[in-house]
């Protein structure tokens, strides 16, 4: 397992990280995605997506579950199982088709659905520490297998 420690002191900066993650993708990587509301989880994501060369915009999909993204230079497919009532609703709208096809998929909330995540995927985990300022995040990435 590697583990690498970005400090972010803007929205800026968190989006830069994003872009950066989306320019580095590769077909069928899975990314998770943690953290509180309201602690940047959308900004990192957005980034992910100008990564990917996608310029439509890109906002949580909370009640759909699943926001395909398909300009880009990768197919994205952006979760957001907050809302899920149950692990079989993932089976209904065929998470396995994007978690095993041909883009990335970040999943915000993954905590939620653990027991169906791939055997290796990128976590990512978004913190705050006001003492640090308002708009400081701590962002741990995981790879885990």
């Amino acid at each position: 397992m590697c583990e690498k420690i970005i400090e972010t002191y803007s929205a800026e900066e968190t989006f830069e990280l994003g872009r950066q993650i989306g320019q580095q993708a590769k077909a069928g990587e899975v990314y998770t995605l943690t953290g509180d509301l309201g602690v940047g989880k959308t900004v990192l994501t957005q980034g992910v997506a100008a990564g990917l060369d996608i310029e439509e915009p890109v906002n949580s999909p909370t009640f759909t579950i699943v926001q395909i993204y398909e300009e880009g230079r990768l197919p994205f497919y952006h979760f957001d199982v907050y809302r899920i009532g149950d692990v079989e609703e993932m089976d209904e709208i065929g998470y396995e088709d994007y978690f095993y096809g041909d883009g990335i998929c970040l999943i915000e909330w993954a905590n939620l659905i653990e027991e169906i995540l791939p055997p290796a995927y990128c976590q990512i985990t978004i913190e705050k520490d006001l003492s640090k300022g308002f708009d400081y995040r701590r962002i741990t990435i995981e790879e885990l297998s």
